[in-house]
C-alpha cells in the first residue's frame, strides 16, 4: 500500500485531470468509470460499487451500502455531480468511513464548474475517548478542501 498522503494526492490529481478533460455535465457513473479506469491504469487496486456492511452497536448486521470506489482497500472515494457539495454529502462519507471502519475518505464533486474535493479522516480511538463509554455516536473529522479553477 502507498502512503495515504501520496495516494490521496494521486486520486486528487487524476480526478482533476478528468474534470479538466470531461468538464461537468455527465452522469456520476461516467466520472466513476473514468476515475476507476485511470487509477487502474496507474497500477492501483480499485473496486467499484464495493459493498460495505453496516452493523448496529451490538454487532447485528442492519444493512449495507456501496462505496463508489474503494482504492487500495484503504481509501473510500465518494463521487457527486451536484452544483455544490452539501453537508449531507459530508455526513454520508463520514457514515461510510465509520461503518467500514476505515480512516480515510475523499469526497469529489464533478458537477460544478469549479473542481471540488474534500479529504476526511475518521478516527475510531478519538470517538471512543469522547464517548466515555456512552452509546452516543461522535464523528471527528479533519478535512481539507481543495478548490481548483
Amino acid at each position: 500500500m502507498k502512503d495515504i498522503k501520496v495516494l490521496c494526492d494521486q486520486v486528487r490529481q487524476t480526478a482533476y485531470d478528468i474534470h479538466d478533460f470531461h468538464a461537468h455535465g455527465h452522469l456520476e457513473k461516467v466520472y466513476e468509470n473514468a476515475l476507476a479506469h485511470r487509477l487502474r491504469k496507474a497500477g492501483l487496486n480499485v473496486k467499484q460499487q464495493e459493498p460495505i456492511k453496516v452493523y448496529d452497536e451490538d454487532g447485528t448486521l442492519i444493512g449495507d451500502y456501496f462505496a463508489d470506489l474503494l482504492v487500495e482497500d484503504c481509501l473510500i472515494v465518494e463521487l457527486k455531480t451536484a452544483k455544490i457539495l452539501a453537508p449531507e454529502h459530508e455526513a454520508q462519507i463520514l457514515g461510510y468511513l465509520k461503518s467500514a471502519r476505515l480512516e480515510h475518505g475523499v469526497l469529489i464533486n464533478f458537477g460544478s464548474y469549479k473542481f471540488q474535493i474534500q479529504k476526511f479522516i475518521w478516527n475510531q480511538q478519538r470517538e471512543q475517548k469522547k464517548q466515555g463509554g456512552s452509546t452516543a455516536s461522535f464523528l471527528s473529522a479533519l478535512f481539507a478542501f481543495f478548490a481548483v479553477q
